[in-house]
Order: structure tokens, then C-alpha cells, then sequence
């Protein structure tokens, strides 16, 4: 069969047609969970594959990106990418900064875990009281501060669990599985989605009204 890296090349093909869906149906805000922290532990080869597909991704489709005023956001951390490809995705952030068609959130070396490990680290050394700490402070120190929490997390292949992915600011967010595979994923799946979650009650763990 084909190496997991031609899925992953597969993967990104179909995420301009994504991006477009989204914006036709008034999707404000979208994430899309490209590189866990999880995956450095992947075979060398399918790593340096995941890079040089974010990479080439960058350079084929940022100016029509920004064309089309995608507001471009990195989640993660960026201090174990090349400085060649930390510096691409900073002068994409950078370009795209002011656009306000949608924002693509790209987490890129994410994790839910470690993203709570690194927010608590920067209110400490932030010298936070104890008692100044909140639920607002804690989300204000997380990568998506100043975004709204998710209201649907969308899984493909089938997967029934959230692997590590915006763990805190997914508390609420309904969840829809699908058993498309990523790569199949269009704007019909995409609207089938959003039809799922427009019939849901969203109870924000209140009893039902």
C-alpha cells in the first residue's frame, strides 16, 4: 500500500474546498488539527513528512489564503519546528492578521495536556495569586486566547474520542463522528455536520428547558 505520508499529502487536497464550505455557510472560526505533540514519536520519516507538507501547504496556498481573507492562526507550540518553517508560519500569521472573512486556527505541535502545562507555567511565573485564578484567567493564558470555545468538534474516520485535542475549551462543544475518512471529507460532509448540530439542544450542562 501507499506510506501514511501520501494520506497525509491526500489530507491537505481537500482543505481549500473546507475552507470555502466554511465560509459559505457562516462558520466564523475553524481548527484544524494538523500535528499533535504525540506525533514526534511517529517514525522519523513520516515526521519530516508532516513538516515539509505544512511547509509546501504554506507556500501553494497563503496569498490565495489571503486573498480570500483567511485569517491565519498557529495553536501550539513553534519552538521545535525548523527555524526556516517557525519563520514561514510566523510571516503567515503576520500577513494574514488583519483578514476577517475566517479564522484557520492550524494546530501544529498541539496538545490539550500540554497546552493546561504551559498556561500554568506562565501564571506562575507570572507571580498569580491563588486566589486571582479563574476560569477566564486560565482561558487567557491558553493558545486560542481571545477566540470563542468550539461548538462542534468534529471527528473523522470514525473515531470515537477527542485525543488531546482543546480539552479545556471543548467542555461544552457537541460532538459529531463521522466514518468519512479526512481526505474524503467535503463540503456535503461538512454541511451534514452542521445540519446534526443545528437540531441539538445545547444544555451547557443544565437540566433540559
Amino acid at each position: 500500500g501507499l506510506p501514511r505520508s501520501a494520506g497525509h499529502r491526500a489530507g491537505t487536497e481537500n482543505l481549500r474546498g473546507v475552507l470555502r464550505a466554511a465560509v459559505e455557510f457562516g462558520v466564523p472560526v475553524l481548527t484544524i488539527y494538523a500535528f499533535s505533540t504525540e506525533n514526534w514519536a511517529r517514525p522519523r520519516s513520516e515526521v519530516k513528512a508532516l513538516l515539509s507538507i505544512l511547509e509546501r501547504v504554506i507556500d501553494r496556498e497563503l496569498h490565495e489564503l489571503h486573498q480570500e481573507g483567511v485569517q491565519l492562526r498557529h495553536i501550539g507550540r513553534l519552538d521545535r519546528l525548523t527555524p526556516r518553517l517557525r519563520q514561514k508560519v510566523l510571516d503567515a500569521i503576520e500577513l494574514t492578521k488583519n483578514n476577517q472573512q475566517l479564522i484557520l486556527n492550524v494546530a501544529f505541535d498541539y496538545g490539550g495536556r500540554a497546552e493546561l502545562v504551559h498556561a500554568v507555567q506562565r501564571i506562575v511565573a507570572a507571580g498569580v495569586t491563588p486566589e486571582q485564578v479563574d476560569e477566564a484567567l486560565i482561558s487567557s493564558y491558553l493558545y486560542t486566547a481571545g477566540l470563542p470555545d468550539p461548538d462542534l468538534i468534529i471527528r473523522t474516520s470514525g473515531e470515537m474520542r477527542i485525543s488531546n485535542f482543546l480539552i479545556w475549551q471543548g467542555a461544552y462543544a457537541e460532538l459529531y463522528v463521522t466514518p468519512t475518512l479526512w481526505p474524503d471529507f467535503d463540503k456535503e460532509e461538512l454541511y451534514k455536520a452542521l445540519e446534526s448540530y443545528s437540531r441539538r439542544e445545547r444544555r451547557f450542562g443544565m437540566v433540559p428547558g
